[in-house]
């Protein structure tokens, strides 16, 4: 599938302290993954997917972000947009401040998510909502694991103190507005940035908080090969497990 008039936006404004001392001075997507860092795995695989517009928040060491951007990918479509408050916040308020590229139909990827390419595709080949979460399922899930409630194929709940029982699946952070979708996403986003507890959010919990009026869709990928990079194990194991990448070439142009 070979998809155009959708933007992306990728969230990368953290430093990822998680992973210190490897993120002293360079922020997390900037954290190589089998040569090449995290960020241009994900920039190539869109662009192979005609995805060209693409908007990469951008916080902690910007510059090392930017002067690679435009290093690596001749295009003017290929954007940054900067988060002043990255180091006081969560990625709600990068939502906040990509809202006005969020005009048209686009794919919210976390700066952290590396996944194959056949993720996209399935992804942009479910069923249309106005949003859609893709899900992965698993045999047990972890206090730091974004979790889930779906039934028939739609969103019930998602966040990460969900109980156990109730727990169906795992958001992998990557996510698809279409139609009125990204109007949705904008004005809740618009509405519970108004609130001091605000800065400390998660943008899923603007997800959560519309899955009880528009249709959330799912899309589940299980079996399929993706990987979350917050602790250096992570890192050590997408150099050697996702051996998806040592097919697909990181110069999609």
């Amino acid at each position: 599938m070979y998809v155009k008039n959708m933007k992306a936006i990728i969230l990368s404004a953290g430093q990822g302290r998680r992973l210190l001392p490897l993120t002293k001075d360079i922020p997390k997507c900037m954290l190589p993954v089998q040569g090449y860092p995290m960020l241009e795995w994900q920039i190539s695989s869109l662009l192979r997917k005609g995805i060209q517009d693409i908007t990469v928040v951008v916080g902690f060491q910007a510059s090392c972000v930017e002067d690679h951007l435009r290093k690596t990918f001749d295009s003017p479509k290929v954007t940054t947009l900067y988060n002043p408050f990255y180091a006081v916040s969560d990625n709600l308020a990068s939502c906040w401040i990509a809202r006005c590229n969020m005009d048209e139909d686009f794919i919210l990827l976390n700066g952290d998510t590396l996944f194959e390419d056949n993720i996209l595709e399935r992804v942009l080949s479910c069923e249309t909502h106005p949003l859609l979460v893709t899900i992965d399922k698993k045999g047990c899930y972890d206090a730091d694991d974004m979790k889930v409630v779906d039934e028939n194929g739609l969103l019930i709940q998602v966040g990460k103190n969900i109980p156990l029982d109730l727990v169906t699946g795992e958001s992998i952070g990557l996510h698809v507005f279409r139609n009125q979708g990204p109007l949705f996403f904008c004005q809740t986003v618009e509405r519970m940035i108004r609130y001091p507890e605000a800065l400390g959010h998660w943008y899923l919990s603007v997800i959560d908080n519309l899955s009880g009026s528009v249709p959330v869709g799912v899309c589940s990928i299980e079996g399929m090969q993706w990987l979350e990079v917050d602790y250096p194990e992570d890192l050590e194991r997408a150099d050697r497990e996702l051996v998806f990448y040592q097919a697909q070439q990181i110069d999609p142009i």
